[in-house]
């Protein structure tokens, strides 16, 4: 097989149809109620095509999430949603960068655009949920002290991000139902941003299709695991 064979087929038609389909979502919502945020648009499009490689385990990825922290960082400023803004400018961003540079010290099989799955064990879930208990606590009193809207969502979003972006870190596949988890609550803050102002609907429109994404990208990272596992016992 020709390597212009093999990079066309990088990406599945289940892959190509889930980027399609949130791409164009996110396309009609702004285009109906977007209205001239346009930083919405651009964080939206580099964020579910952020998903579609990390759920691949491909690094670029965490690259594009990167990029996607800094500007919805600045969406959120503008919306006074502190605690999204300090999570992922504080947070998820600084973790991306860290994972970006683990993921590619850690490739499947000399692969750069796979990442090896690890398999967390039961200890090491422990000290997760002690780390998430402990930044939630001090990010509640932070987001507090500077009068977030949406105080209670706004801290439920800085446990599930943590979760999500360590377990990133650690290559876990639970990564993704985290994420998922995650996306439930901004759907939830950014509908009622909605209430304030509707051009914020993009944004919600936004994480239902990164909900989607990263339903598929918990699947993806099981089957990765159970092949590279297969693959491993066979050599």
């Amino acid at each position: 097989m020709c390597y212009e064979e093999k990079k066309r087929k990088y990406f599945t038609g289940v892959e190509i149809a889930l980027w399609t389909g949130s791409v164009i979502s996110i396309l009609v919502s702004f285009l109906i109620f977007g209205g001239s945020a346009y930083i919405s648009l651009i964080a939206s499009l580099i964020g579910v095509t952020a998903l579609i490689f990390i759920a691949k385990g491909n690094p670029l990825g965490q690259l594009l999430t990167v990029i996607f922290s800094l500007l919805y960082g600045i969406i959120s400023f503008s919306c006074s949603y502190y605690g999204e803004m300090l999570t992922y400018l504080g947070m998820t961003m600084p973790m991306a960068v860290f994972s970006l540079i683990f993921w590619l010290k850690n490739p499947y099989n000399g692969n750069k655009s796979e990442v090896k799955v690890q398999i967390l064990k039961p200890k090491e879930y422990i000290v997760t949920a002690v780390l998430a208990i402990t930044v939630t606590t001090g990010f509640y009193f932070v987001l507090k002290y500077f009068n977030t809207a949406n105080l209670i969502p706004s801290t439920l979003s800085v446990t599930t991000s943590f979760m999500a972006v360590f377990l990133t870190f650690k290559r876990s596949p639970f990564y993704a139902v985290w994420y998922a988890a995650n996306d439930v609550i901004l759907i939830v803050l950014w509908l009622l941003a909605v209430a304030e102002n509707i051009s914020y609907m993009s944004v919600g429109v936004c994480f239902v299709a990164f909900f989607a994404n990263d339903i598929y990208g918990f699947a993806n990272w099981k089957n990765m695991a159970r092949r590279q596992t297969t693959i491993q016992k066979v050599v």
